[in-house]
């Protein structure tokens, strides 16, 4: 059932939507600057986030950043940044807004 059967406005629905899909032309992916990482078990996602600032990826979508991002939680979902901005955003708990 799709977000209008569900009774949501068209804006409603279309903000709903946006949590989990992005707009054609506005994915990380399409840039090149993201990567979904798929594990086994979850244990890889927990490596991921306490490690992954060291290659220089940041945990994009965490789940208590959802009114920041605008996007549900994506355990498998990183963004190149860089070593040391990965680190600096890591040890300082911020989150990129999606525009």
């Amino acid at each position: 059932m799709n977000h209008k059967q569900q009774g949501y406005s068209h804006t409603q629905a279309v903000k709903q939507a946006e949590q989990w899909v992005a707009v054609p032309g506005y994915s990380e992916h399409q840039l090149g600057i993201a990567v979904d990482l798929n594990g086994a078990t979850y244990d890889l996602y927990l490596w991921l986030q306490e490690n992954s600032y060291k290659y220089g990826f940041i945990f994009r979508y965490p789940g208590n950043k959802t009114d920041i991002t605008g996007i549900a939680e994506e355990p498998w979902h990183y963004r190149y940044v860089g070593v040391e901005a990965a680190t600096k955003y890591t040890s300082k708990d911020f989150a990129l807004k999606n525009i």
